[in-house]
Parts: structure tokens; sequence; C-alpha cells
């Protein structure tokens, strides 16, 4: 149970979609997947890009400062959303927190340094400060100018939800008023995407959805990488702007089997969700929106955990990985987004390739769901 209410007051994104949040919930309405064909180490694979404009604005992001033009695509994801974030709401006075992560981090320039000291035998002086995962939202800091605590961590695929409970722990415990929380990624890269396939979990299909998340039939692994970031603004209480209320978080993380998954049943998930719906009963619950990466025991095991928590009473079950692919640290903040936008056009949003036998008519509460390599799961509980 919350002891004060918290509002998302605002939410930024880039993403395969784009970063219009006007179109969001357009974009999520088209039955087109987001995915195109990518070349990387003499192979062709599917991947989530940026659309071109919005890399050109990116790239003009870069050259507002000669301090940017060595970050990384990921710090760079994470300003770009923050500012944009900060604009619709209009704080001025530098006095909020920030918490923004990543899964992997500064991929493209850490590979780029590396490939570098191989062929060289040294490396530039700028190496270890623009790879460090604390310089994201420290630069997203030093950019917005802000005067409060600055956080960046990584906890694998639910990073940018645990960056949320941080934010929410700071304003309960009334050591601030505002936060900014949020993940960025940028994974199309070839060690990273390598690291994918050695798990045998990348997508190799060649039909309409390439993408089969939350497809309980697949008989294959169908998990797609996506780049992007998404940042929410939280504050104490409620306002005009006002977008969602959190009134609950829920959070666990299970004892490792096996470095890459957890239980069939996914017992994570399992507690996270009882904890995030504390007392409000599992038939007020109108969608899950699923971490669902598109693999089949990811998939089943967290379909697993919602039929033992929410019994014969399954709500309306969604996930945007089926159209943007797996943005890795960035996605609980996208799927927040997605939750976001079926509130307020009141309408669900399913994959297009899933059998729904009644869709709801409406949407006042929606559960966010996100877990990472290591059984580190959150649940978030979202209300109009």
């Amino acid at each position: 149970m919350l002891k004060d209410s918290i509002s998302i007051t605002a939410i930024s994104s880039i993403s395969p979609i784009g970063d219009d949040e006007v179109n969001t919930f357009h974009a999520y309405t088209e039955k087109d997947h987001c995915f195109g064909h990518k070349v990387i180490s003499g192979q062709e694979i599917w991947v989530g890009e940026l659309p071109d404009e919005v890399k050109g604005r990116v790239k003009r992001l870069r050259r507002t400062s000669s301090k940017y033009e060595h970050l990384d695509l990921t710090v760079l994801y994470a300003i770009y959303c923050a500012r944009k974030a900060l604009k619709k709401v209009n704080w001025v006075d530098g006095d909020f927190g920030i918490n923004i992560g990543s899964s992997r981090g500064a991929t493209r320039l850490f590979e780029k340094h590396y490939d570098s000291f191989l062929k060289e035998g040294s490396t530039s002086t700028l190496t270890s400060p623009t790879t460090t995962l604390g310089n994201i939202a420290s630069w997203v800091a030093h950019d917005l100018q802000s005067d409060g605590p600055v956080i960046s961590h990584s906890i694998t695929c639910s990073t940018a939800l645990h960056a949320m409970l941080n934010g929410i722990a700071w304003l309960q415990a009334d050591m601030a008023d505002k936060f900014l929380v949020g993940g960025s990624e940028a994974p199309l890269t070839p060690f990273t995407i390598a690291q994918m396939k050695a798990l045998k979990i990348y997508s190799k299909l060649k039909q309409e959805y390439p993408c089969r998340a939350l497809d309980g039939t697949k008989t294959t692994n169908s998990m797609i990488l996506g780049e992007g970031a998404a940042i929410a603004c939280l504050q104490k209480g409620k306002s005009d702007k006002s977008l969602a209320e959190i009134i609950g978080i829920g959070y666990a993380t299970e004892p490792l089997v096996h470095n890459v998954s957890i239980s069939s049943d996914a017992q994570c998930f399992q507690n996270s969700m009882k904890m995030a719906l504390g007392s409000t009963a599992p038939e007020e619950v109108d969608a899950i929106v699923m971490h669902a990466p598109g693999t089949i025991k990811g998939d089943a095991s967290e379909q697993q955990a919602i039929h033992k928590v929410f019994q014969g009473k399954i709500p309306f079950l969604t996930s945007n990985k089926w159209k943007i692919g797996h943005t890795f640290g960035a996605s609980g903040m996208l799927s927040i987004e997605l939750a976001i936008s079926m509130l307020k056009a009141q309408k669900p949003l399913p994959v297009p390739f899933i059998s729904y036998k009644v869709l709801p008519k409406k949407m006042e509460k929606v559960l966010v769901n996100a877990v990472g390599f290591g059984g580190n799961a959150v649940s978030i509980l979202l209300a109009k």
C-alpha cells in the first residue's frame, strides 16, 4: 500500500514507432510491425530500429554541444526523451531527482573502443567516462541542470520499472517531490546480437509477424531486439496533468535455477503481481501489459503466473514486443506508455495474431509487468 498518491504527469519516448506521443495510440492500433532487416556480421536479421527522421533529430542533438559528440546513443536517447518529458511538466527549478537505467549501457561505444584496442593496443582518454553505466543519468542531469539525486543502474530488462520503484520510494520517504525515471537502450550492435543468438532465442521466422509475443502455440523462439528510450515524470498527489495514478507496486526475485531463465510458473511474477494488487481484487484489473519477450519459456512462464494469481478471471492480455521488439532496459517504461495509452483512450490494444474471446469495454486499472535475467520481476498497477 502506497502512503501517498503518486501520479505520472508526463511520459516521453522514442522507439521503432517514432517519438510522437500524440500518435502513440494510433500507431499501436495499426496491425503492421515496425521491424526491418539489417545485415550484422554478414548475416541479415530482424531488428527494431528508430525511424530515420527520429535518428536525424537525435543526430542534431549530438551537434548542439561539443560535449555530446562522443556520447553513446543510450545517453543521447535518454537526454532526448528527458528534454521532451520535462517540457510537458515545466519543471524549471531543477528540484527533482533522476533515475535512468540501461540493461547493457554504452554497447556501441564499448564495442568500438574495444575493437580499437585490439587493433592499436591502446584506447582513447574518453573510453572509460563514456562507457561507464553511471554516465547516462549524470549527462541527463547535466543537460537539464537538476539539483536532486542522480541514479543510474542496471537490473537487466526490468531496469526501467526498478527506476520507477526507486523514484516512488524517494517520494514516499519525503526526500523528494518530483522524480524523472526511465530506461534507455541502443542494443543493435554485433556483439549484443551475437549474445542473444548464442542463447538461441533470436527470431529466424519468415512470416507476417516474426516476433510471436503472447502466442502460446509457437514452437520456436521469436525474440527481436529493438532500440529506444522512455522517460516518465513522477509527482506526489493528483493534478490536471496526471496521466495515470500509481496505485500498487510489486517486486520479487526468485532463486536462480539457471542463469537465463525463471521457473516454469514464474514465482517471481506471482509474488510481484500479488504485492502490486494488495487489496485490489483481481477482477478489478482490466488489462495486463505483459513482459512477453517472444520466447517460448519466457512467455509461457509469465502466462502460468497470471493464471495462478488471477485464477479463472484472466484480464485482457497484451504486449508491444510483437511490434517494436525487446528494448531491454527501456522495455518496462515503454510498456507503461502502452498502458497509459489504453487508459487515456479507454480502449484495449490487442496483439493482432492473438484470438481474443472478449475485449474489455473499459480501461480503469492496468497492470504492467517486467522481468530480467535472474528473475528480477516488477509489477506496477496503474489507475485511470
